[in-house]
């Protein structure tokens, strides 16, 4: 089989070309791609919190990736329910989080490279979270250099994204680029893998699962279609006008200041320039001229308009 970096690369330029994906499930017999998901992941602080099972990386060996593989060839894995603790949020609320097994851990992230590799660069560049070498700062940037001038900005939060995602649209959205059912299976099986909360089994219904390494990109996939949404059908939409009109106000103390100069009254020409000053020179409530920009981190939206 190809080294992991070169079935990766060849995934990005699929990706990059908008060429369906195939024949994935196969790769999941490569030893080498859970190697590099074991060097991504061996070091995180949970490597070594166990789930429903007391295997952690501590135990971690080639046998593993053998029993993972055979596992796979036979179609005989099975996800493990999650272990479901709380942990405090800033507000004083308490966040569900789910402990998965190692072995559910190692072979999520060797899905999560595939899936990282082939969508991710076919992704909004407004899109943030989740993302290498995108995060805060990148969002924070973008909004610092190119959304001057705002009017409104409007903000909204997805409540319970993780948790809450729609498990038919995702398997559709995955559908659309990714032929082929053992592996959309195998995905679909990790979402209805369900928790295990004071020992008592839950079935997962909707969303992505709480913890798991493959939620952030599961979500991004699908939430794509909002940004491209906001893209192609609501910034072009919403467009108007080449350039703003001029203040009106501005434009009357800037000729009666004139007017004054000509006449020779230079100070109070130079009181309605000043006046002028503290005014924008153009109208920043132009009905004529508007302008939509979009930002995503996430589960977090903002919306910049009229500027």
């Amino acid at each position: 089989m190809q080294s992991a970096q070169v079935y990766l690369g060849l995934l990005r330029e699929r990706g990059k070309r908008g060429l369906p994906l195939k024949r994935v499930y196969r790769q999941l017999f490569n030893k080498d791609l859970y190697l590099m998901a074991y060097g991504k992941i061996y070091h995180n602080a949970g490597a070594m919190t166990r789930g429903v099972t007391e295997d952690t990386v501590d135990g971690m060996a080639l046998e593993t990736i053998d029993k993972i593989i055979e596992a796979l060839r036979f179609e005989r894995y099975q996800w493990a329910p999650a272990k479901r603790v709380y942990i405090p949020k800033r507000t004083g609320k308490l966040r569900p989080l789910g402990l998965p097994s190692w072995s559910d851990k190692l072979l999520a992230e060797v899905i999560r490279l595939i899936l990282n590799a082939y969508y991710d660069v076919q992704m909004s560049e407004h899109s943030h979270g989740f993302r290498e070498e995108r995060g805060c700062h990148t969002a924070l940037r973008e909004i610092y250099h190119t959304w001057g001038g705002a009017t409104w900005i409007i903000e909204a939060d997805l409540a319970d994204c993780f948790g809450s995602l729609n498990h038919e649209l995702l398997r559709s959205t995955l559908a659309e680029k990714i032929h082929d059912g053992r592996f959309l299976k195998l995905i679909s099986h990790l979402l209805e893998a369900g928790y295990l909360e004071d020992w008592q089994f839950h079935q997962t219904l909707s969303g992505v699962p709480q913890g798991s390494i493959c939620s952030p990109i599961l979500s991004n996939i699908l939430l794509n279609k909002l940004d491209t949404y906001v893209e192609t059908t609501l910034i072009p939409e919403y467009t108007r006008g080449k350039k703003h009109q001029l203040n009106k106000a501005y434009v009357r103390l800037v000729s009666r200041a004139r007017s004054l100069l000509r006449t020779g009254q230079k100070e109070a020409a130079l009181q309605l320039k000043k006046q002028a000053q503290r005014l924008p020179s153009i109208d920043p409530c132009d009905p004529t001229y508007r302008r939509l920009k979009y930002c995503r981190y996430a589960d977090d939206v903002r919306h910049l308009t009229g500027c």
